[in-house]
């Protein structure tokens, strides 16, 4: 595909990528593998958070998301203060610039509407704000494809959300809850479309690939501690996740269960060395993944996943993994809705060993009947995902007299 003046197209990708976040890297994946088959000429590059990662990982020229290297250290010294604030400044013309060099940037999926884990507006909704302003400014067209939204309760963080949705080319949902929430900000979302998320595009691996442990179970853990409304009691919050998951894997273990540990971000790690230093068992395993294709592959393997991070859920349910979420956001439960298990959801932010056993062995008791349903919903969500592309093809890239239909593949 050429532009009409005749060049290929200029796309830029935007977001915490590259950061150690894996399912957002998942996402940007999902997108990158869009663009090859539908754009393969299209020049594609970056601005995001973790740039040598991008570039290393994915081939595509990066650039910092921020000037101040220390956007998201705690700032604590007058000098680090003022660096930060001149940093906001410098910010406005670094993403102007950048924006103003493509046709398309593309927010690839990922939470950037929602604040259901701390945030500061002046963080990543600000950042996010100047892309979709800097996109109105310049011409180019700024999509927010496959993201997810919550309701916000801090003011200075909706008004950002709301105007970054406002101004934003397109927009599509990863599920109905963030086309409401956004709605319910007074955005007009009737032209909005909601598809599954971007995640279910990739490929899984393949069958037998690699062989299961008989018995296993895949835990998926997380540095949990609430959401940005729970900053007063964020560490009660944690301390009672911490607590039940360890319950639940000790349980696992003094029944001679293998319990792999699953991580989906790098700041989950205490987490894991926390259970690991309280449940000390050879049948305790870490798995050490750096990609969702990798989360998917442990998941494959087990027969059943109990997890917390939506894309650790993601990952067991493409899979066709019977699975139980312990939820902690309204996006949790849509997935769990969506593909079948709405009835295995336990709340993280108030964990019940024993009641959370319970639903495990309820899970694992309908373990044939589960995988027969995963099977028809990820067939299904195939279908929806490539009609969200499509769309996007139509939306981001209308045809010109050089351009031919490319068929979209999940």
């Amino acid at each position: 595909m050429t532009t009409v003046d005749g060049t290929r197209p200029r796309v830029g990708v935007f977001g915490l990528l590259g950061s150690g976040n894996l399912g957002n890297d998942g996402s940007l994946e999902a997108v990158l593998g869009y663009l090859a088959r539908a754009r393969p000429g299209a020049a594609v590059d970056a601005l995001c958070g973790g740039p040598e990662a991008v570039t290393a990982r994915y081939g595509i020229p990066a650039t910092r998301l921020h000037w101040y290297r220390g956007e998201y250290r705690t700032a604590s010294r007058a000098g680090a203060v003022a660096a930060k604030g001149v940093g906001k400044l410098v910010d406005v013309f670094r993403t102007a610039a950048w924006v103003r060099r493509h046709d398309v940037v593309i927010v690839p999926g990922m939470g950037v509407l929602e604040a259901t884990l701390p945030l500061r507006p002046w963080g990543f909704p600000y950042s996010l704000f100047l892309l979709c302003a800097a996109g109105r400014l310049t011409g180019a067209r700024v999509a927010l494809v496959g993201v997810g939204a919550a309701p916000i309760g801090n003011r200075a963080t909706r008004t950002l959300v709301r105007w970054s949705a406002r101004l934003a080319a397109y927009r599509s949902y990863r599920d109905a809850p963030s086309r409401e929430a956004i709605r319910a900000m007074g955005v007009d979302t009737s032209r909005d479309e909601v598809h599954p998320d971007l995640a279910f595009s990739l490929p899984t691996p393949p069958a037998g690939d690699p062989p299961g442990t008989p018995g296993l179970v895949c835990v998926g853990v997380m540095d949990f501690h609430g959401g940005d409304d729970d900053r007063a009691r964020a560490g009660e919050i944690h301390r009672r996740y911490l607590d039940g998951t360890t319950r639940f894997v000790r349980t696992l273990v003094e029944e001679g269960r293998p319990v792999r540990l699953l991580t989906g971000d790098r700041v989950d790690a205490p987490v894991v060395a926390a259970i690991l230093d309280a449940v000390d068992s050879p049948l305790v395993t870490v798995a050490e993944v750096t990609s969702l294709a990798g989360l998917m592959r442990e998941t494959a393997a087990a027969d059943t996943v109990v997890a917390t991070r939506y894309h650790n859920l993601i990952c067991a349910l493409r899979t066709g993994t019977p699975t139980l979420a312990l939820s902690y956001a309204a996006k949790s439960d849509a997935l769990m809705s969506l593909m079948g298990l709405g009835a295995y959801c336990h709340p993280a932010r108030e964990i019940d060993a024993a009641r959370l056993l319970e639903q495990f062995r309820e899970l694992e008791k309908d373990s044939a009947q589960l995988r027969r349903t995963l099977a028809e919903r990820n067939e299904d969500a195939a279908r929806r995902l490539g009609r969200q592309f499509a769309a996007l093809t139509a939306a981001l890239f209308p045809a010109t007299d050089h351009d031919h239909a490319v068929p979209e593949a999940p």
